[in-house]
């Protein structure tokens, strides 16, 4: 047996002789009372404890001495079950705490938030279908990804077996239509069940899930993915009760059951009449926005409590971070709440892992995405007022309380983030990597896990579909390819309102392109100096549109880019332009409205509904008290139909002072133009009526234009002195440039303190195409900072930027930064080997291994390879070798064949070979940056 077997089985028979008082008691056992029973080296016992709870197989007690319990003991005295990693306790009271407070007689309604304000009236509908005589009425909950319908359907369930509508046993039987709804026959196979021989591949009798459910709840999830005669077939069940499998003819089959069913859609139009009709309570579940501003904040310190419970440590989260968290949640409701929780307390965790007090959260540390969602409150007065007076500086939610939620809940990543945070902080230290940048990974690490994760929830197909009502697909689809390509390449997280805003401005581009009516900015090189990254963006852009459409693009198309690129900026102006929207009719304006926050999300924008009938009179005091409210400093602008809503700007002007400009001949596409443009753009009253007052539309282009540079093209490196590292900056620089093409293009070193002086007098001489050092210049140019040159992609960006500046690229060309980089390092490493001979040899090595992995590296992995390939050639050529000890049939085969590849290289070169452990140790370094 081995010895952590024996340590373990020890810890097992002596916890099984605790009892609860026991555990009050705060008895457990030491690692030097193990030692004594087992006769094992005290520091060995400590060592395979540790094993053990990483395993999650025991639960640690701090305090001295640590003592331990196994954990299948304690969950089996407190009388249920822990969450996973969640072993390590100050106090194992908490836990039995919990334990009584579950047992007061409370209805399960009684603790879904907003039971006593946003959600009662639908907890009586519910109350009411699982009372109605004699076994209920069939239900259909109605809402958004997110909003909570399988929780609620699940407290239906418990609250039927609390007041015991339903025997304690009852099933709950939990169903997804769209698992199956590409096979009619399948899906009604597993609704029904089929007999033998119903269709091929049927060779036995099949239980169904309406059988399974026989005396209890049905839950049928997307009930729209339901094919007709699947709802056919769910009616006539409701109606008489009987059923027959697939393959029978008769039905003689009977079940008592109730059905839940649930749906993202508009009844009316996604389910068939008939259908409707056998369902008569209809529970409609609020989104995360329309529910009461207390709710929204019970529901964010609900889901901070339960990470506090996870991590066993208490948050403390400054108000704006709260602010900015309610604000963030768009698509996913309280998923998507839950999962920005769950990364900034990651984060937070990571940032605090020093502090043994609290997790702190701050503004400052929250994601750029995430900040914005305080903009987007800010922008609704009443609720920012409202939040603000419930919590005061912060708000500090401590560890105790155990979690009340749904068994299996879809929305519970399968992984204990503070687990992977620890043991990659652990590793990382051991390898002596500095802490910035581990946080920094680990950091990166924390926005894979968790949006890799809730990125399945994310539903815009409703979004696409309307947005495809005003623009082309292929318009809509390139825009996806450009918000995909930025994402990756820019490491920047672009959000659905970025990609609707994009293809709408595409849109209206080739419609202004067609009709030679450019738009003209007053301010253009402000906004570049302002925004050099997303100018630098916006280039990459442009060259895109070009490539794909056979334009060429004009030099003003790149400052609406960089302004687009804006709207991501996590500090962005929330002072915009206001629109009203009026128009006769009792719907009219809303509906126009409406279209244009689902697509573009909240800004400031509302409509006023004209009735015939109405009088102008009333109109205008209602317009005048609308102006007000929306007015931000900025003035507002009317979009209006006709008649005598077109001369209400100078009356309002006159009696309010707040400037107010009118356009007349409202259509949808103009109000979604004029959101877009004000919420993202940050327009003037004055621009946006301008560029609003021609607006033709969203359509369809060719087109062309030329732009010329004579001045001779520089590269500026800045550091912290003219002299030394500045020179051998531009040393770097100046050979990169050799390695990409045969132009002429000057590198200019300048020091820090010298470089407002010389800057203008440079651009004068030169057209400078980039800067590239310690410090962006903010001039008209893409900048690319040190650390990108030297660890990231910036010679990439160098490649992309001559590319877009129209100079001849080499027909090939080396990593210069990496050679140079890689060389000097191998100076220092290796004895029997000139590093000058073989790092040509490497870097075919490297270019083999990335096309073969279909992957380019960064510089800094690229640096790791090479040196790490570099070292083990030196240990071949004097037989040292390692040995790969872990287990070889984890490693990914195909890595391992690339590999294989690659050193065929090197053996070709050098008659050198790695041998088959070392490229087992390089596919093991490879495993994290290898997509599968």
């Amino acid at each position: 047996m081995k010895r952590i077997d024996k340590i373990y089985n020890c810890l097992v028979e002596k916890s099984k002789t605790l009892t609860l008082q026991n555990l009050k008691e705060k008895k457990g056992f030491s690692a030097g009372e193990i030692s004594a029973d087992l006769g094992i080296l005290r520091n060995n016992v400590s060592m395979e404890l540790n094993n053990l709870l990483r395993q999650d197989k025991i639960i640690k007690l701090k305090g001295r001495p640590v003592l331990y319990i196994d954990k299948a003991v304690v969950e089996n005295l407190i009388g249920y079950k822990l969450d996973k990693g969640f072993n390590v306790l100050e106090d194992i009271n908490q836990l039995i705490k919990e334990e009584k407070s579950e047992k007061k007689d409370l209805s399960p309604f009684h603790s879904l938030i907003g039971a006593h304000s946003g959600l009662r009236n639908q907890i009586e509908q519910a109350k009411a279908a699982i009372f109605y005589p004699p076994n209920g009425l069939h239900t259909l909950i109605i809402g958004q990804t997110g909003v909570g319908k399988t929780l609620f359907a699940n407290t239906m369930y418990k609250y039927a077996k609390f007041t015991k509508r339903l025997e304690e046993d009852a099933p709950f039987i939990v169903f997804n239509c769209a698992d199956y709804y590409n096979n009619p026959q399948l899906l009604i196979s597993h609704i029904f069940g089929h007999v033998k021989g119903a269709f091929t591949g049927a060779d036995s009798d099949k239980e169904g899930i309406v059988e399974k459910a026989n005396n209890g709840i049905l839950f049928l999830d997307e009930i729209h993915r339901l094919p007709p005669e699947g709802q056919e077939m769910i009616f006539y069940f409701m109606d008489t009760g009987t059923y027959n499998k697939l393959g029978e003819s008769e039905r003689k089959r009977k079940a008592n059951v109730l059905i839940i069913a649930a749906t993202t859609e508009e009844p009316t139009s996604s389910l068939l009449k008939t259908f409707l009709r056998r369902i008569p309570i209809i529970i409609n579940i609020p989104n995360f926005e329309e529910r009461p501003i207390k709710d929204r904040l019970d529901m964010v310190k609900f889901l901070f409590a339960n990470e506090a419970h996870r991590v066993n440590k208490s948050i403390k989260i400054q108000a704006d971070a709260v602010k900015a968290l309610i604000g963030s949640v768009s698509y996913g409701n309280i998923g998507q709440l839950k999962s920005n929780i769950q990364l900034v307390c990651a984060k937070g965790f990571l940032n605090s892992m020093g502090d043994k007090e609290f997790i702190n959260i701050d503004f400052k540390s929250l994601p750029s995405e995430i900040k914005n969602g305080f903009f987007n409150l800010s922008s609704k007065r009443e609720e920012i007022e409202e939040v603000s007076q419930l919590i005061q500086s912060h708000l500090m939610i401590l560890p105790s309380g155990h979690r009340n939620s749904i068994k299996d809940d879809d929305y519970e990543p399968p992984f204990n983030l503070y687990k992977i945070i620890e043991d990659k902080v652990a590793l990382l230290k051991e390898e002596g990597v500095d802490e910035e940048y581990i946080k920094k990974f680990i950091t990166t690490d924390i926005n894979i896990h968790i949006k890799s994760f809730y990125d399945k929830f994310k539903n815009t197909s409703s979004g696409r579909n309307k947005i495809l009502e005003i623009i082309s697909e292929d318009i809509l689809q390139f825009s996806e390819e450009v918000k995909s390509f930025i994402e990756k390449k820019f490491n920047k997280k672009l959000s659905e309102r970025f990609l609707y805003a994009l293809g709408l401005h595409l849109s209206s581009f080739m419609k202004r392109m067609e009709s030679k009516s450019p738009i003209h900015y007053e301010n253009i090189k402000d906004i570049i100096k302002d925004n050099p990254e997303e100018f630098n963006i916006s280039l990459e852009i442009k060259r895109l549109i070009e490539e794909r459409y056979h334009i060429l693009v004009p030099e003003n198309e790149e400052i609406y880019l960089t302004l687009l690129l804006n709207t991501i900026d996590e500090n962005k102006n929330t002072d915009r332009v206001a629109i009203i929207v009026l128009a006769h009719g009792t719907s009219t304006a809303s509906s126009m409205v409406n279209v244009a926050k689902r697509l573009l999300g909240e800004g400031i924008v509302e409509a006023i509904d004209m009735p015939l009938e109405v009088s102008p009179k009333k109109i205008l005091d209602q317009l005048i008290e609308k102006v007000k409210k929306l007015n931000t400093g900025k003035g507002v602008l009317l979009l209006v139909d006709m008649g005598s809503l077109t001369k209400f700007d100078t009356i309002i002007t006159e009696k309010t002072r707040i400037r107010v400009k009118t356009i007349d001949m409202v259509s949808t596409p103009l109000v979604i133009e004029g959101v877009r443009k004000s919420n993202l753009f940050n327009m003037d009253l004055d621009t946006l009526y301008n560029s609003l007052k021609n607006f033709k539309g969203y359509g369809n282009l060719t087109l062309k234009e030329e732009k010329d540079n004579d001045k001779e093209k520089a590269i500026i490196t800045i550091c912290s002195s003219g002299v030394g590292t500045a020179e051998k900056l531009k040393q770097l620089v100046e050979n990169i440039m050799v390695n990409l093409t045969n132009e002429k293009i000057k590198i200019i070193p300048i020091g820090v303190q010298e470089l407002n002086k010389r800057i203008d007098s440079i651009k004068n001489k030169y057209s400078i195409i980039a800067s590239v050092g310690i410090i962006n210049p903010n001039i008209q140019a893409p900048f690319i900072s040190l650390e990108s040159l030297i660890g990231g992609n910036g010679e990439e960006n160098l490649v992309n930027i001559i590319q877009n500046k129209k100079i001849t690229l080499k027909p090939k060309y080396t990593h210069t930064v990496v050679k140079e980089l890689c060389e000097d390092s191998l100076k220092q490493f290796l004895t029997f080997l000139n590093p000058s001979k073989i790092i040509s040899v490497l870097m075919n090595f490297l270019n083999v291994l990335e096309e073969n992995l279909k992957k380019n590296f960064d510089n800094a992995m690229r640096i790791r390879i090479l040196v790490h390939v570099g070292c083990a050639l030196e240990r071949m050529v004097i037989k040292e070798g390692l040995i790969y000890k872990q287990d070889k049939r984890k490693i990914d085969s195909y890595v391992l064949k690339s590999l294989k590849i690659a050193n065929q290289v090197i053996n070709n070169s050098l008659n050198l070979t790695l041998n088959e452990d070392e490229l087992f140790y390089i596919a093991e370094m490879l495993e994290d940056h290898i997509e599968r």
